[in-house]
């Protein structure tokens, strides 16, 4: 595989068609070594339009999501230089990496050890430094660093509805990123607090993706 040539086919023929056209997300997408955060048994797939599945893959979270969903997720966040983010969720570490280029501080998410040791260990290799990986469920509430405030939050898979808890975790002015609703249609979710009581709502593309580990699901209708 010429992987520049598949790398550029993926940029091109992917990212760019899913209205990702913000120059520095589409720069970012061709600098960071997307196949190093790869499994190797999937390394042929590594720019491939779909999911893959990660080490221990026993929940359909444990994966790396479709590149143009991280591509699209980083462009809405328009992370900037000073700002500090949340992921829940770090898979194999790659969008912490992509988020870690754009902003001053990364802090990752993952509930399942092995993963957190393979982000931490991909992110170490990328000559990533200003993210950091914990082992933490975050459906959970959150105490330490971990209890921000945070200019970004990104959740790299899908949930029923964004926890109360999660949202206020967001200065204002923040923004928090999520794939939300249930299949066959989910909405990206892009929320913006904008007082200390209020948030504001966009909801632009729809997609789907797995379930995040732990977020609740609503009772199901019963007669």
């Amino acid at each position: 595989m010429n992987i520049e040539q598949a790398r550029f086919h993926m940029i091109e023929q992917q990212i760019r068609p899913w209205e990702v056209l913000d120059s520095q997300v589409l720069a970012l997408l061709a600098e960071v070594k997307r196949e190093d955060f790869v499994p190797t048994a999937h390394q042929l797939l590594a720019f491939a339009d779909l999911e893959i599945p990660l080490p221990g893959h026993t929940h359909p979270s444990q994966c790396m999501l479709c590149p143009k969903v991280e591509a699209r997720l980083l462009q809405d966040l328009d992370v900037q230089a000073h700002e500090k983010v949340l992921e829940i969720g770090a898979g194999s570490g790659f969008m912490a990496a992509l988020l870690a280029h754009r902003a001053q501080q990364v802090l990752t998410l993952e509930i399942e050890p092995r993963l957190a040791d393979l982000a931490r260990r991909n992110l170490q290799h990328a000559g990533i430094y200003n993210a950091k990986v914990f082992e933490a469920d975050g459906s959970q509430p959150l105490g330490g660093e971990l209890a921000g405030p945070f200019d970004v939050i990104v959740l790299s898979g899908s949930v029923a509805q964004v926890p109360e808890a999660l949202k206020a975790l967001l200065k204002v002015g923040g923004r928090l990123a999520a794939i939300v609703g249930q299949e066959p249609v989910m909405c990206a979710t892009l929320l913006t607090r904008v007082s200390e009581s209020a948030w504001r709502t966009s909801q632009d593309w729809d997609t789907v993706a797995p379930r995040l580990q732990g977020f609740a699901e609503p009772s199901a209708f019963r007669f």
